[in-house]
C-alpha cells in the first residue's frame, strides 16, 4: 500500500481555512482574486436577466462585471454574497448547477495559465498548490494519492458563509476544466465529494458532473485513477511559457495585505476600478460596520475618505499617462462631482494639475 501527499503552503498568504471569529484582526480578511468570478455576471444576466444581476451587483456592493479581468482581490464575503444573491433574487438556489458546467480554468487569470501550461496534470496540480496564495488568502488546495486513486481537494475559506453551496459547485467544476485540459472531453471523474449538507435532490447533482457524488465530506474532493496524473496536456506545448515570477509581477500587491490598512487600500482600489467608492462596501467587504471600520483606521491614523483620495488619485496618474482619456472624462471614471472637483484633489495629491502632470509624463516618455 502506498499513499503520496502534497499540500504545500504557499509564501504570500497562509492557507488556513475558517470563518473568522468576532474578534479577529479584519487584516485577516479571506481573499480571492476576482476573475474567480470571470464569467458569472454574464451567466447570470443571460439566464436572469439585468434586473436579477444588478440586484446581485447592489447586494455584493460591487460591480464585478466591471472588474472580472483584473488582477484584484476581494473578500470571499463578496463572492459569497453575490451568488446567494443571484439565488434568492432569480429563485433559483440550483442555478450554480447549471453554470458550473460552463466554467474554466482558462478564464482565471495568470494563476491558472502557470497550471494550464504544466506538462503534464500532475504538474499542473502540483504548480496550483505551491501557488495558490497568488489566488486566494484562505484557500487549500491539495492532492493525496492512495492504492492507484488520486484525490484532488479544494479547501474555501468561504465554507460557513450564505452562498458557500454555490461557491463549492462552482468550484468543483473549475476543478473538472483544470483536468479536462489534459483528458479527453467526455472524461468523467470517478467521484465528487462535497462538504454540503446532503441536498433535497441529490440526483441533480449526479446529473450535472455524471458521476457519483456525495456530501457532508470533510472537503470538496475529486477522485479519478492516479495514473491520469501523468497525462500530458492537450495544448501540446501551445500556450507560451509563464513562470512564478510572471505570476508575482502580475499581482505583486498580494504579498503586502496583512493589515487592515493594505486590505481596504486594496478593497477601495477594486471600487475605484469598478467606478463606485464607498464606506458602505467597504465595510461590507470586511465584514464589519462603518462605525468599527472608522475606529479601526483612526487607531492607524488614517480615515476611509484618506485612503479612498489616494487611490482615486494613483488611478488617475495611470489614466493620465497611459490613455488618451479626458481630463473631464477621467474624473467622470473617478467619480468626481465635477472636473474642477477632480483637479482640486490631483494638485493636492501630487504637488501639480493634471494636465502638467499629463505634458511632463508625455516628455520623459519621449526623452
Amino acid at each position: 500500500m502506498t499513499e503520496q501527499r502534497r499540500q504545500a503552503p504557499t509564501t504570500h498568504f497562509a492557507p488556513v481555512p475558517r470563518r473568522l471569529p468576532a474578534r479577529a484582526a479584519l487584516g485577516d480578511t479571506p481573499l480571492l482574486t476576482v476573475t474567480a468570478l470571470a464569467g458569472v455576471p454574464g451567466f447570470v444576466r443571460e439566464s436572469f436577466g439585468e434586473r436579477v444581476l444588478q440586484r446581485a451587483v447592489q447586494a455584493a456592493m460591487l460591480d464585478i462585471e466591471a472588474v472580472e479581468d483584473q488582477d484584484c482581490f476581494i473578500p470571499h464575503i463578496t463572492v459569497t454574497t453575490f451568488v446567494d444573491a443571484v439565488a434568492r433574487f432569480s429563485g433559483d438556489d440550483a442555478f450554480s448547477l447549471t453554470l458550473a458546467p460552463h466554467l474554466t480554468m482558462a478564464s482565471k487569470g495568470c494563476w491558472a495559465t502557470y497550471m494550464l501550461a504544466a506538462p503534464t496534470l500532475g504538474a499542473a496540480i502540483a504548480r496550483g498548490i505551491d501557488t495558490i496564495g497568488f489566488h486566494s488568502r484562505g484557500d487549500v488546495m491539495s492532492l493525496a494519492v492512495h492504492e492507484g486513486t488520486a484525490r484532488l481537494a479544494y479547501a474555501s475559506a468561504a465554507r460557513g458563509f450564505d452562498g458557500y453551496s454555490h461557491v463549492a459547485v462552482g468550484t468543483a467544476g473549475i476543478l473538472l476544466s483544470l483536468c479536462r485540459a489534459f483528458l479527453p472531453a467526455a472524461w468523467r471523474p470517478g467521484r465528487i465529494a462535497f462538504d454540503l449538507p446532503r441536498p433535497p435532490r441529490p440526483e441533480l447533482f449526479e446529473a450535472t458532473f455524471g458521476c457519483p457524488v456525495v456530501f457532508d465530506a470533510p472537503a470538496l474532493a475529486v477522485t479519478f485513477p492516479a495514473d491520469l496524473l501523468r497525462r500530458r496536456a492537450r495544448h501540446g506545448g501551445a500556450l507560451p511559457p509563464i513562470t512564478v515570477a510572471d505570476i508575482a509581477r502580475a499581482r505583486v500587491e498580494c504579498r503586502t495585505l496583512n493589515r487592515l490598512r493594505d486590505v481596504l487600500e486594496q478593497q477601495i482600489w477594486t471600487q475605484v476600478l469598478s467606478g463606485r467608492v464607498s464606506i458602505e462596501s467597504a465595510a461590507h467587504a470586511v465584514d464589519t460596520s462603518v462605525r468599527t471600520l472608522q475606529r479601526e483606521l483612526n487607531r492607524e491614523g488614517t480615515s476611509f475618505r484618506e485612503l479612498a483620495n489616494a487611490m482615486r488619485i494613483k488611478r488617475a496618474a495611470e489614466l493620465l499617462r497611459d490613455t488618451d482619456l479626458s481630463v473631464t472624462a477621467i474624473s467622470t471614471v473617478l467619480g468626481y462631482a465635477a472636473p474642477a472637483h477632480f483637479a482640486r484633489a490631483f494638485r493636492q495629491g501630487r504637488g501639480i494639475s493634471p494636465h502638467e502632470f499629463r505634458v511632463h509624463a508625455a516628455s520623459n516618455v519621449a526623452a
